[in-house]
């Protein structure tokens, strides 16, 4: 169970004025998949690095499994089971997608076992165990390829900052079966921040910010109703199409 309990986060400026990014955000999950939405700059992404530990409060607690992990760092909750795949996933010249999950994994895998874990993201194994990681790759591809890494890893969190960024429309109706299959799955939780209704819809919990404020925390029955229904959904929950490349 991950806990957050009254964090904020505040950055200096160049005249050394603070900005408060996030103000006194508590909630608690222990669900399969979790959706953070809200407007632009509304401090989702912020929220996701503090709980990955790529940046750490200016104040409050966050907890994982009971345990306080406030200030550690993100090799330290990486051992303690925390995953984030980036906006933009990396590019690892000279590694082959084998390599890569099979380092991801933390143990040998048989060339087996990488096949299965990219079909279980969409990929046709034969094509891609032994393909380098480089430009060659779309977006869509190494958003995939990076999926299969957190499903080798197994761990019991897993964070993706807007999976949708950056891939075309095919990709990500695509993506959406792979996160579907991963809620059912996966022995663990995953939160996914995001805009798009479409996965908005298969989360178990939504949570919403806004201007650094949890201003939405439940259900999808309870949550996703009050932000299709508000004057700047479009913002919020943008149609399939929007922010996606065409």
């Amino acid at each position: 169970m991950l806990e957050l309990k009254n964090v904020s986060y505040e950055v200096s400026d160049e005249v050394d004025d603070s900005k408060e990014i996030l103000r006194d955000i508590s909630f608690k999950i222990d669900d399969h998949f979790v959706a953070i939405t809200g407007p632009n700059g509304g401090g989702k992404s912020t929220l996701a690095k503090l709980i990955a530990g790529i940046i750490k409060p200016t104040s409050g607690k966050i907890y994982l499994d009971g345990e306080d992990i406030t200030d550690m760092s993100i090799t330290d909750r990486a051992k303690k089971g925390i995953s984030f795949a980036f906006q933009q996933p990396v590019h690892f010249k000279g590694l082959t997608v084998k390599d890569l999950i099979t380092l991801a994994a933390g143990k040998n895998l048989s060339v087996k076992e990488v096949c299965d874990l990219l079909s279980e993201v969409g990929l046709c194994a034969r094509d891609y165990v032994d393909r380098e990681l480089n430009g060659k790759l779309s977006g869509g591809e190494l958003k995939r390829i990076e999926i299969a890494m957190v499903r080798a890893r197994g761990t019991k969190l897993s964070i993706f900052d807007e999976p949708e960024a950056g891939i075309d429309l095919w990709s990500f109706k695509s993506l959406i079966h792979v996160f579907e299959k991963m809620r059912d799955a996966i022995d663990g939780t995953i939160i996914i921040i995001s805009h798009q209704e479409r996965i908005l819809e298969i989360a178990d919990k939504i949570i919403v910010l806004t201007d650094g404020k949890l201003t939405g925390y439940g259900s999808k029955d309870e949550v996703l109703p009050t932000i299709l229904g508000t004057a700047n959904a479009t913002t919020v929950c943008k149609p399939l199409e929007d922010s996606i490349e065409g």
